[in-house]
This record gives structure tokens, sequence and C-alpha cells, in this order.
């Protein structure tokens, strides 16, 4: 006969690790007697938990920041415990259990909120039920990680100030005992993640990519020198193989010949090379060999942080607004937050360069846009390029239809003399480049008052927009078609139609158009998109933002 099955051990293992758990739980905190007084007892229990800020049986002990919120919870509970009907859980700790459950669907880590703990411990009090000390320990531990993972999920693990959201403003509390009074407690993820077409659709992702980082089989490409349509690859199976996984290879996994490199090979490497932002050429490069072997995991890691990010951003609720996201070097106008995700326009752009002019990520309201406007020299420019030029050439400013200006725009004129590059110099006088067709800021200027002076705006090297990869500002953002984003912008105003737009885009002077309704702007940065067809897009992290927020994510002082 043989020995016991696998499965056997398996169950006695979980009974095991239950019966320790239960252990653990029991001894950590204060005790509850049973007697009569067990109810008193208990809320005096849990009073001096939350008192101490501490729940030393979680995985992060320290709640410091949700103590008031525990204490308008639990006091406002007519019994001294939440999730219980007597000594077994009720079916709103059941949901709560499931809720925390489902943290792994959005990018976090299910051990973070104890997932474990509170499975097994939930799971053995349907079979036997806990004494009261038990109950108080397990109801603290729900609670304390409930409002951490909805607190998680509203306003992401870390807070930027780039977008200044108040996590203070929010009364968990009160959202707790009305999912409790309304037996919703089971819809509360759907009702606190962010309602985001784009941030469903990297979920779905999220899981897709988790499922090809677990499977092993999956290894690096050798690298090898560039390989054209038609010439042999002896890896072409195994090439094969990964663009079927990503949806690039949309006919079969056998792409042609084996060991040839086929035209049908190189239609899906253009996909791939379309989806990350590659030269589209359908060349097996080094820079496209690279990104094919960027592990999977790594992408899944790239997804969540995706998630996070569209965690910070504020509800900008049926309103229209813009996006840029900077590594992307796109930009996407959307009528609104929710509903498809299909944006009403899209092009490109540039952004800062990565070295040392970057564009900050930030959100902003659109004001007016500024057609013909003048491009007022920012004195880091003025300092390190424009001096340095005028002491070459005394022309440059002539040459660039340039002109020095003083207090209240009072026109110095175009010639510079000692005196006047002294008080360049000094801070005393500016520079700006006047209206026009060669203007650095384009036909149309977007202003969305900022402390950094970064603009939306046209500009005369449209030539640029060809380069894949497009950091090539001082900060502001270059439109590929301002004038198509002109018109999105002011569709709803009947004197501002596209004739309109471009007879003042060809006008004598400057001309303002302001919006009756300031207009979301969004400067972001996430290397991992959700397209509308649901495929995913990937950037590479020009600067490094992924690096540092993955750290700090992984980092203790990172932790809820």
């Amino acid at each position: 006969m043989g020995g016991p099955s696998q499965s056997g051990h398996d169950r006695r293992a979980r009974v095991l690790l239950s019966r320790v758990t239960l252990v653990l739980l029991a001894s950590y905190g204060p005790t509850a007697s049973t007697d009569a007084s067990g109810q008193d007892s208990s809320r005096k229990a849990v009073q001096d938990v939350i008192s101490s800020g501490r729940i030393p049986w979680a995985r992060w002990p320290d709640f410091s920041r949700y103590v008031d919120d525990l204490r308008h919870l639990y006091a406002a509970h007519t019994d001294s415990l939440i999730w219980f009907d007597g000594p077994f859980l009720s079916s709103g700790g059941s949901a709560a259990v499931a809720v925390l459950r489902s943290a792994g669907e959005h990018g976090f880590e299910p051990r973070d909120y104890d997932v474990q703990t509170l499975d097994r411990v939930g799971s053995q009090s349907v079979r036997a039920p806990l004494d009261s000390g038990e109950r108080v320990r397990f109801d603290l531990l729900l609670s304390v990680n409930l409002i951490r993972f909805l607190a998680d999920l509203k306003f992401g693990r870390l807070h930027p100030r780039a977008f200044d959201r108040e996590e203070s403003d929010t009364d968990w509390a009160a959202v707790l005992k009305q999912a409790l009074a309304g037996d919703s407690v089971a819809q509360l993820v759907a009702a606190t993640a962010p309602n985001l077409a784009q941030y469903r659709k990297l979920q779905r992702l999220l899981t897709r990519y988790r499922a090809l980082g677990a499977d092993s089989t999956f290894g690096p490409l050798p690298s090898t020198s560039p390989v054209y349509p038609g010439a042999e690859y002896r890896d072409v199976d195994q090439l094969r193989r990964r663009l079927a996984a990503t949806g690039d290879l949309l006919t079969d996994t056998s792409g042609g010949p084996s060991g040839q490199y086929s035209e049908i090979d190189a239609d899906a490497v253009r996909r791939f090379q379309h989806r990350h932002a590659l030269r589209v050429d359908g060349i097996l490069d080094a820079a496209t060999f690279s990104e094919i072997n960027v592990p999977f995991r790594q992408r899944a890691r790239q997804i969540e942080l995706a998630l996070e990010r569209l965690r910070w951003l504020p509800p900008v609720g049926g309103r229209r607004f813009v996006v840029v996201n900077i590594p992307a070097f796109q930009l996407f106008a959307f009528d609104s937050a929710g509903g498809s995700g299909v944006p009403s326009l899209g092009m490109r752009v540039i952004v800062g360069q990565a070295l040392d002019t970057r564009t900050p990520v930030m959100l902003e309201q659109l004001r007016y846009l500024e057609f013909r406007p003048y491009w007022n020299v920012p004195r880091r420019i003025l300092v390190s390029e424009i001096l340095p030029l005028l002491q070459r050439n005394v022309r440059y400013l002539q040459d660039n239809d340039m002109e020095v200006v003083g207090p209240r725009d009072h026109v110095i004129g175009d010639v510079v003399s000692p005196e006047i590059l002294d008080q360049l110099r000094l801070g005393e006088l500016r520079v700006r480049q006047r209206p026009g067709p060669g203007n650095a800021m384009g036909l149309v200027k977007f202003v969305f008052p900022n402390s950094a002076a970064v603009y939306l705006h046209g500009t005369p090297r449209s030539e640029l927009f060809s380069q894949s990869r497009r950091d090539l500002s001082h900060g502001c953002i270059r439109l590929e078609d301002p004038t198509a984003l002109a018109t999105w912008v002011l569709r709803d105003q009947p004197l501002w139609g596209r004739q309109q737009i471009v007879a003042a885009q060809a006008g004598r002077s400057s001309t303002r158009a302001w919006l009756p309704h300031p207009m979301p702007v969004i400067i972001f940065y996430t290397t991992a998109v959700a397209a509308p067809d649901g495929s995913a897009w990937f950037f590479t992290d020009i600067y490094g933002h992924d690096r540092r927020l993955d750290e700090a994510l992984r980092a203790e002082l990172a932790s809820p």
C-alpha cells in the first residue's frame, strides 16, 4: 500500500497552521473574559488597543494614522465588536475579508493586509467559535486592515505633493458604518478604487503579465547582430512564442519556416516596436532585443507602479481634461474620465530633457489660450545660453526676432550694448521673442499657471516629432498639432471655431481666449499604459521615476 496522499498532507498542514495562527493571536495584546461582563471587557480591550495605536499581531503594527477612525467606528457600534454575530463571524465580516483578498488585483501585496491570517482564523471560526479574546484581536485586525486597504486604494501607498490630495478629508468610520448598514461591504472596492477605464484595463493586464511572469519557460533571446526579414535566425521559434504571448503575432505561433525570420515575424515585431515606442521597421536590432528580453515580471511591476500613480489622481468627474504622459511623449484629450477610455484626441509631444530640464509632474487648471504669444525667455536660459551667444554675435537678437524689455514690458530694442548686457546679467532687463511663425512657443500657448512656468505650446521645429525619443525641450511641452488641441478645447465656444482659431494664429497681434470653466491638465508619468483596444504599451523610464517609486514602495518607510 502507498503512503498518505499529498492532499492529506496539505489538509493536515493547513489545520496545523490554523491552530498555530490562533495561538499567535491569543498570545498578543489584551484578553477579554467570557463571563457576563464579557462585552464590557471586550469593549475595554478594544479601547486599549486603539488608544495605543499599535496592533502587535499585525504585519505592520503601527496604525496611528487611523486611530481617530477606529475610535469613531467602535464608539458608534452598540456591540463591542464590528464583524461578529455572537461568537461567529458575520456576513459583513466575511465580505470584509473577501475585500482584502482582492488586494492583489490592484497591485498590492495581500500579506501587507494580513490576508492569510484573517483567512485562516475566519475559516477556523466557522468550524468552532472563537473565544472572546480571539474575537477582539481578529475584529481589530480586520478593521485596521480594511481601513488601511481602502485608504491605499483611494489615495495610493505614497502621497506625492504634485497632486495635493488630503486623506484626512475622508471619514473612514462613516464609510464603514454606511456599508454595514446597507449590507454593501462587498461593494466597497468598486466605490473606492479610481473610476478610470485606464485603471480597470491595467488591472486586466496585470493578471495577464503576472501569469506570463510565472511561466519559467520564457527565457531571454540571445542577442545577435541585426536580423532582417528573410534572414536565417535560429531562435525564431522562441521569438514567435514570446510574440504570440504578448498578442503581437496575430496568425499563429508557426510564423513561417523554422529557422527563418519571415515577413510574418517582422509584422509581429513591428507591432511590438510600436507598443514600445521603438523605431518601427521590423528589424531585430539591439534596441528591439533589449525590450523583448525585459522579463514579464518586470512588465508586471511596471503595471503595478502605473496603478499606484493612477490612485494619486483626484477625481475629475464628468469634466473634459487633458493628459500628457511624459515617458510616452504623448498627449491625450478626454471628454470624461469614465466610459470606454478612448481619447477624443491624441498627438505626439516633446518634453523636457532627461539630463537637466525635466518636465515636472503636476495637476493644474487650463485657464486660457494665447494666440501669437511672446516667448519670455526664462532667466536660466538667458544666462546659460542667450548671453554667451550675444557675446559672440551682437546681432543674435535681430537674427532671432528677439528684443530687450524692461519693467512693464517697456521695449528697449534689439541692439545690445555693454551696459545692456550688464543689466541683463543682473536681471534688471530681460529678453523676449516676438510673435510669429518662428517663435519658440509656436502660434498658440496653453496657459495653466504653475510655479514651474511650464506650458503646452506649438513649435516651429516640427521635424523633431519624427524622432522616437523626444525629451528635447527646456521643460515645457511642445505639441505636434496645437491647432487641433485648440479646436478641441474651445469647441463649445461659438466665437472660437476652427476658422477663428486659424485667423487668430495668422493675425498681427497676440489674442487670448479665456475658458469659461478651467479645464484639468494632468502632466503624468507612467511607463505602462493600456491602449483603448486593451493592449499593453511600455515605455522607457527616462527620468528614473519608476526606479525611485519602486524603491520607495519596497522600503520599510513606505509600509502602511
